[in-house]
């Protein structure tokens, strides 16, 4: 605040912050201090990755469970005891044994809860059984085996929803896991869409900081000249140069003067954010350019000084705005990501439910095993000839094979715990349920108290602009009369007064219109596409994208077109971005790039078309509500360019 004289301006657009903020943010900030107090509830890029990568609760990690499983183990005992009994010596009482076990087992679970199991025992045995064929002797043998659920865990739908190695009230299968990601998914867009609500609200709070602080100057140069041209009389001794008329004008300055270092410099004081009386953001013009400005290099990620000072070159809306209000109905519950989110809940919830009904059933599995055996004298042939030389050609002879097959029946007495699961899941389907529908008043309530506010601000801008135009008359018929000596100084400073009063409550209604069309906008959901701003998941494996366009293509769907070499097929990835486009332009499109990402990053030149909206302008009269003044070239300068002169309103 000492040293006000600013070297250089930085320029920028809302377009152009809105791109700054997105591609320097690997963390979405906020203005409330959250990432110092609450650094666990902070929004960021990784926040889908890390929820899908998860590996308790992530899709891999479901899809683990399917995953095929090699385990080998080898031991060696020797042993020496004496038996009470020569029989179980196999002819003495005193054993001396040798005996080595080596196991390995590929075992696989299939989608439909199948158990897969190849496994292979070799066995190696010599002691000093008098009974034995030889002193030492291998014994080998493969077991085939499969266990396949009848009743608890059959089946490809419960697998998918459960996973086969789920128990009853923990259910983790591929699909839950997928449901997580989309939640994951929602949670990403809404902290974007509050962060660019910020970044936008912060963007017109530095713009009416600008302005405020352009009628503050204006107040205090016009005040300045008036106590000049009164202290100018007090020196003389002159008639209007009283002590008392030159002291109400320099308290006037002074005024003037503290209020035009409060615009510039500012207090630290809350400024507009979202969810600080309405959803979007309530205004909160109390700052000043300095202290905005730093908030707004806080969000744009740019340094906190360079030896620039940032100014906004877009003037806010001026057209008046209507709003198809069953549209604006319609727009929110399709659009909103808490909606969508919430419902993405409820099919998280009926998931479970699904699968924890499927513990009610016993667990009856069918069990089949077949099995090859060898017996050697040796592991491997040793080319010696003979019956039981080898265990291995014995082995692949075929001679032994044995197979068996049955049934296991198993099942809690009471099912207590599937009964307490099946309830829980009900009782959360229900609340999710319940609060969908809440969630759904709350979003028209927003939606209506955002569209009213859109007709109270305009309202505003037009009283407000017949308040300014009839203060500066006041002011130039009161200057005229006082030079006159028909008007007293008291008439003059209070016109001074009111007019600079009436500028400030001009551009502050400029601005709450803007930010009601911005929080409109934001209600019905639409807020990132209104600002051009988009959101793809990352690229698929490339044979995900040919199996996706068999199984469309086996549903019946046509192949819209033969990819190129390189080219993906379009597969769905959620809503058509297309749709936001006009017909005409649906053949410039192209597929987003696949990374969970934000398109502003992207060079102006490829920025997709503006979104078409659902307002409907009104034709602006003549006047167009009046030419608000550009910003002055220096607001800091007490040469300021003077104000534009004021249209009336009808």
């Amino acid at each position: 605040m000492t040293t006000p004289e600013v070297e250089e301006y930085l320029e920028l657009s809302l377009e152009d912050t809105m791109r700054l903020a997105l591609a320097n943010s690997h963390v979405l900030r906020d203005l409330g201090g959250a990432v110092l107090r609450v650094p666990d509830g902070i929004r960021s890029k990784d926040d889908p990755s890390i929820i899908e990568s998860d590996p308790r609760f992530g899709i891999e990690g479901a899809l683990s469970a399917y995953d095929a499983t090699f385990t080998s183990n080898f031991s060696f005992e020797k042993n020496d005891r004496a038996l009470n009994n020569v029989f179980f010596g196999g002819g003495t009482r005193i054993l001396k044994q040798d005996f080595a076990t080596w196991q390995t087992q590929l075992s696989k679970t299939s989608a439909t809860g199948t158990q897969f199991a190849l496994k292979n025992y070799t066995q190696y045995d010599a002691n000093n059984a008098p009974g034995n064929f030889v002193g030492s002797a291998f014994t080998t043998w493969y077991d085939i085996e499969a266990r396949h659920p009848l009743l608890q865990g059959s089946g490809t739908r419960f697998n998918h929803l459960a996973g086969p190695n789920a128990v009853s009230g923990v259910i983790n299968g591929v699909v839950i896991a997928r449901i997580n990601s989309d939640i994951a998914l929602a949670d990403f867009e809404m902290g974007v869409r509050n962060f660019a609500s910020d970044v936008e609200n912060t963007y017109w709070d530095l713009y009416f900081a600008y302005r405020d602080l352009d009628a503050k100057l204006s107040s205090r140069n016009a005040a300045l000249d008036t106590w000049r041209r009164i202290h100018a009389l007090y020196e003389r001794g002159r008639r209007g140069g009283e002590a008392e008329k030159e002291a109400q004008a320099r308290e006037q300055y002074y005024r003037f003067e503290e209020e035009a270092q409060n615009a510039l410099h500012g207090k630290l004081v809350d400024g507009t954010r979202t969810n600080n009386g309405s959803s979007g953001g309530t205004f909160r013009g109390t700052g000043g350019v300095y202290v905005v400005e730093r908030r707004l290099r806080l969000l744009t990620g740019l340094p906190i000084s360079d030896g620039r000072l940032i100014r906004p070159t877009e003037e806010p809306i001026k057209a008046p705005l209507t709003f198809d209000w069953d549209v604006c109905v319609q727009d929110s519950l399709e659009n909103r990501a808490e909606i969508r989110r919430q419902k993405w809940q409820i099919k998280k919830r009926e998931a479970e439910l699904e699968a924890n009904k499927n513990f009610l059933k016993p667990q009856l599995d069918l069990v089949g095993r077949y099995r090859w055996r060898g017996f050697g004298k040796d592991l491997f042939p040793n080319g010696g000839s003979g019956d039981f030389n080898n265990a291995m050609s014995d082995l692949t002879s075929g001679n032994f094979q044995e197979w068996q097959t049955g049934v296991e029946l198993s099942f809690p007495i009471g099912f207590r715990q599937a009964y307490a699961a099946v309830r829980h899941s009900e009782l959360q389907l229900s609340r999710e349920k319940s609060v969908l529908r809440e969630q759904e008043r709350s979003v028209i309530f927003d939606l209506s108290n955002a569209v009213a506010e859109v007709d109270r601000a305009y309202a505003l801008v037009e009283t407000n602009m017949n308040r300014r135009m009839a203060a500066a008359e006041q002011v130039a018929a009161v200057q005229t009369a006082f030079e006159a000596d028909n008007a007293s100084l008291d008439s003059l400073l209070d016109a001074h007064r009111r007019q600079s009063d009436a500028d400030v409550s001009y551009y502050r209604s400029l601005v709450e219109y803007q930010l009601a069309v911005k929080n409109v906008q934001l209600e019905k959901g639409t807020l990132l596409q209104y600002n051009e701003i988009f959101l793809s998941e990352g690229a698929w494996p490339g044979k995900a994208y040919r199996d996706a366009e068999e199984r469309e293509f086996a549903r019946g769907e046509p192949r819209s077109h033969t990819p190129l070499e390189g080219e993906s097929p379009w597969i769905s990835r959620g809503p058509d971005p297309r749709q936001m486009l006009p017909a005409t332009d649906w053949g410039n499109y192209s597929s987003p790039a696949s990374e969970e990402t934000i398109a502003p990053q992207l060079s102006p030149g490829e920025m997709a078309p503006e979104p078409v909206s659902n307002e409907s302008p009104v034709p602006d009269s003549d006047d167009g509500g009046g030419e608000t003044p550009s910003l002055p070239s220096d607001p800091f300068s007490d040469t300021n360019e003077p104000l534009a002169e004021p249209q009336r309103v009808e």
